[in-house]
């Protein structure tokens, strides 16, 4: 299975997470995050791996995230307008990204990704 590794060239937890996946000799497609999110479906399927909870798939220490004050606005935010703002901009995205068929993973936690590629 080819996965969907979406990542930010200059982020040291993606380097790790390439790095990780190169050893384990994984085959993905790397896409640049910040210029190319991921789509609306994508987030929605990791949305519902993280248990519903879409503030898992925001980057909440980014600059972005700051600028637009989604801390205040996130929880009168519905989902759909959470997706689409994500969609639209990628430098909210948590990050590391994977898309491994229907599940996918935000952030790099070794032990968890080995399951998603092994």
């Amino acid at each position: 299975m080819k996965l969907k590794f979406y990542a930010y060239k200059n982020c040291d937890t993606c380097r790790k997470a390439k790095k990780y996946l190169d050893e384990k000799g994984a085959e993905y497609e790397l896409i640049p995050i910040r210029e190319q999110p991921p789509t609306k479906a994508e987030l929605k399927s990791v949305f519902l791996n993280c248990g519903g909870n879409i503030r898992k798939l925001f980057n909440t220490s980014g600059g972005d995230y700051k600028a637009l004050n989604l801390k205040e606005k996130l929880p009168n935010m519905s989902k759909t307008e959470d997706i689409d703002l994500l969609s639209k901009n990628g430098n909210l995205i948590k990050r590391p990204f994977l898309i491994a068929g229907d599940r996918g993973l935000v952030g790099y936690r070794e032990k968890e990704w080995g399951e998603q590629i092994e």
